[in-house]
């Protein structure tokens, strides 16, 4: 097993940046209420919304304009370029809980969670796996240019020097001293950005390990996804893993009345405001049959693997 120490390293500092939230120095309110609006703005907007709905399985279709923003959001949460997030996704649908998998936790639960993203791994070598997967993507010259040259690394940084001036101008603006205000500025940056990332690392890497070991099935999908009650809230409706294999393109992940799915209604607010056409809903067929011989596929599989 190579460690891939470029991954391993970034994982490692952010984690270590995102515990000086636990400092009382670096506490503040609005650092604080900003992590927590940034796990919607950047997590569900960026990452949910965007990167998976929109760019992986083409659920809806939004102007250029307004794809490419919610992208950039994207990009601040440090998953990686839009092209690789996408590819690595449409792999996984590919062959999901197959050995082939990027992220299967059969393998084990650390290796879906996290440890696939510092292990290295050659066959998601980047040239291999766009061309496959992600061709669609690198149509667009906008995604094409966050891929030279690591722009989309200055992308991140730049977000680090936006949240730390933002906030120790804020300081000023509110009558702080220069001492506070640059405290100020450290706590927007430590909390704003780097245990927001940490958050919404975990909650997505939730949805490739726990919701394929944890939950209930409306669906006989071919794999091991479920839904998980718990992922599919904090996730903004991404933990309804089972409906989703189930009817992948649909950009709704709530099939019944108590899945609730945040991601699902920013699409339908998009839609009524005319920013979001296009927008692929449940397949009948497939509501009609939640909870028909819904373990039946699943089951067979389990004996299979277990044999």
């Amino acid at each position: 097993m190579r460690i891939d120490w470029i991954n391993a390293t970034a994982l490692l500092l952010y984690h270590a940046l995102a515990a000086l939230a636990l400092l009382p120095w670096f506490f503040s309110w609005t650092g604080a209420v900003l992590a927590v609006l940034g796990t919607y703005v950047f997590g569900t907007l960026g990452i949910n919304l965007c990167y998976h709905r929109l760019l992986t399985h083409r659920g809806l279709v939004c102007p250029k304009w307004l794809e490419h923003t919610l992208a950039i959001l994207g990009v601040c949460c440090f998953q990686d370029t839009p092209a690789r997030w996408v590819a690595v996704h449409r792999r996984h649908h590919e062959y999901s809980d197959e050995p082939q998998d990027p992220h299967s936790p059969l393998v084990s639960f650390l290796w879906a969670h996290l440890q696939w993203i510092y292990v290295e791994n050659r066959e998601l070598n980047r040239l291999g796996i766009y061309d496959r997967y992600a061709k669609d993507i690198l149509r667009d010259r906008f995604y094409v240019a966050l891929e030279r040259g690591n722009t989309w690394v200055l992308v991140i940084v730049a977000s680090w020097i936006v949240f730390f001036v933002g906030g120790a101008a804020l300081g000023f603006a509110t009558g702080e001293t220069p001492a506070e205000a640059l405290q100020t500025g450290a706590s927007v940056l430590v909390w704003g950005v780097f245990l927001r990332t940490v958050a919404v690392w975990h909650i997505t890497w939730s949805i490739n390990s726990v919701t394929h070991l944890s939950g209930y099935r409306n669906y006989g999908t071919a794999d091991f996804s479920r839904n998980n009650v718990l992922i599919g809230l904090i996730s903004n409706g991404e933990g309804w893993h089972n409906n989703h294999h189930a009817d992948p393109r649909s950009a709704r992940h709530g099939h019944r009345a108590w899945e609730i799915d945040v991601t699902w209604m920013t699409v339908r607010l998009l839609e009524s405001l005319g920013l979001a056409t296009g927008v692929v809903r449940p397949a009948p067929k497939i509501v009609a049959s939640a909870g028909q011989a819904a373990e039946v596929v699943g089951a067979a599989r389990l004996q299979n693997a277990d044999g």
